[in-house]
């Protein structure tokens, strides 16, 4: 049994919006810490990796440690009807959650069908990554943006002073190199120099629920799949994606 009060209800709107993007389903586990989810997107090219600390409830009451499967895109569809100023309060009721909004003199409830998840990820991937970069996230969606107007895939190359971002495609081709410590790149870790391509609708969708004025954190390593995390409030949200090699 659990009860769980938000007091502003977008803020877990904007939470599952940046686990939507990817995954259809999901199972939330639930403990004294706080909410997590680890989950696959359908086609398992991408991961992600989600967490809210039970700090920021205003009412966090758990018995024990539950886990609880939902259909993420219904969740989301009802999450989209949140109203400015509305509390949320989660519970479970009857092998269901309820989702009840608390406004100025109002409530609403919505009852939401938990399901057995059919694909369950118990941790993330072991990869040791030999380039860290710490990029503004408002640029990165541009250039995501600039080279999906060339191609599907985009090339990120990390060395110790630069961070290159390129496309290719039929119509032309886009290169973007970045300097340390310059308006872009806030920080780097570069122990070795690395370089992969990846999905653009998959990056697309990943940087999509970063919040204006935060920061992104990139980890690579040549040919081995990238992790990508910013926060969402105190909340993170972390995603993995395995590298573009062509045939």
């Amino acid at each position: 049994m659990f009860e769980l009060k938000i007091d502003n209800a977008k803020y877990w709107r904007d939470c599952v919006e940046s686990i939507v993007s990817l995954v259809d389903e999901g199972m939330f586990n639930i403990t004294k810490d706080g909410i997590g989810l680890k989950a696959m997107d359908p086609s398992s090219i991408s991961m992600v990796s989600f967490f809210m600390p039970s700090k920021s409830f205003s009412k966090y009451s758990v018995e024990k440690n539950a886990g609880i499967g939902l259909n993420i895109e219904n969740l989301s569809k009802i999450l989209q009807r949140t109203r400015d100023g509305e509390a949320l309060v989660m519970r479970d009721v009857d092998n269901k959650l309820l989702l009840e909004f608390i406004g100025p003199g109002s409530r609403r409830r919505y009852k939401l069908q938990m399901i057995d998840v059919k694909k369950s990820v118990e941790k993330e991937p072991s990869v040791q990554f030999d380039a860290h970069i710490d990029i503004v996230g408002e640029p990165l969606k541009d250039m995501i943006k600039d080279a999906s107007m060339l191609s599907s895939y985009i090339a990120f190359k990390a060395s110790k002073d630069q961070f290159v971002v390129s496309a290719r495609g039929d119509s032309g081709e886009l290169e973007e190199l970045h300097e340390k410590d310059g308006a872009f790149m806030k920080a780097a870790n570069v122990q070795k120099n690395a370089d992969a391509t990846f999905n653009l609708d998959f990056l697309e969708k990943m940087v999509r629920s970063c919040p204006i004025g935060s920061h992104i954190g990139i980890d690579l390593k040549s040919n081995e799949p990238m992790k990508l995390n910013y926060n969402i409030g105190d909340s993170s949200i972390t995603y993995f994606l395995a590298p573009y090699m062509e045939e």
